[in-house]
């Protein structure tokens, strides 16, 4: 009878395996509530941090962001060689919890925190420097992201991966890795009234591919009027033999121009039609 019985459970519990029914894992527990990551991690060397750091050229002003911090190596640094602020997140909460540690041992604490946080939705727009070490498809898709939320002018390093179509204003070489630094510039897009700039009042199209942009005169298929390269609010034109250089607030650009090199310089201001601004 005992055979018997046995045989039957034994029967049982092959036709649940057979059906999907029952499942085997060594240890559940390490299954249950692991995030899924966007980006396996590997940490950045001490010496890459530190290029890193150097790179962006942080000081006690800054507020260091790092996405996907890992054991929290950067802002830590940052805060304890430079005296900076800094914020890092992190999808995994075991990394989490290393980076408080870490933050703790290093005396830290009053100067940095750390998230158990999607990147993807981390809220960027306090940051004066962005760190990230992740794959260039990600890179990719959080690029509209910082054009739109971070300030022009803040610094982005990237570890091993560039921004696509977006070149680095600077391309460093360390321990064998690339580190790519990109300044986040203003938005010129849209129409811009100038006075300043030739006799009477030029009105100006402007074209924009991040740090790149062209003065178009509206309506008129011709070569660009204006030739501009950003830095952040910093604003630099060329036309022929002109050369104009100012600063962006908003919908108000502000500097001086130059019929020549060595020529006298007179103010220029510029104001934009904030209705014809478009993203970058």
């Amino acid at each position: 009878m005992r055979k018997a019985v046995m045989f039957l459970l034994l029967t049982i519990g092959l036709y649940a395996i057979w059906n999907g029914n029952i499942s085997f894992c060594s240890d559940p527990g390490e299954t249950e509530h692991q995030p899924k990551l966007d980006v396996p991690y590997e940490p950045t060397s001490y010496g890459i941090t530190k290029a890193m750091l150097s790179m962006a050229k942080v000081t006690s002003k800054d507020l260091v962001y790092d996405l996907g911090c890992g054991d929290g190596r950067i802002v830590i640094m940052a805060a304890k060689e430079r005296k900076a602020r800094g914020v890092g997140v992190d999808i995994d909460p075991v990394r989490i919890k290393e980076s408080i540690e870490n933050a703790k041992t290093a005396g830290v604490t009053n100067l940095v925190r750390f998230a158990v946080q999607d990147l993807f939705v981390t809220d960027v727009s306090p940051a004066t420097v962005l760190m990230i070490y992740l794959w260039p498809e990600v890179n990719l898709k959080l690029r509209p992201r910082l054009l739109q939320d971070l300030r022009p002018g803040t610094r982005i390093v990237s570890h091993s991966h560039t921004m696509g179509t977006w070149k680095a204003d600077v391309i460093q070489r360390v321990e064998g890795h690339n580190l790519y630094l990109f300044v986040v510039p203003a938005n010129v897009t849209g129409t811009w009234v100038w006075t300043g700039l030739s006799k009477a009042p030029t009105r100006l199209q402007f074209t924009q591919k991040f740090q790149k942009a062209h003065g178009m005169v509206p309506d008129e298929e011709n070569e660009p009027f204006l030739k501009c390269t950003l830095n952040g609010t910093a604003i630099r034109c060329s036309a022929e033999s002109l050369l104009f250089e100012g600063q962006i607030t908003g919908n108000l650009i502000k500097g001086k121009v130059r019929d020549s090199v060595s020529g006298p310089a007179r103010l220029v201001k510029a104001t934009r039609d904030p209705s014809t601004r478009v993203s970058i």
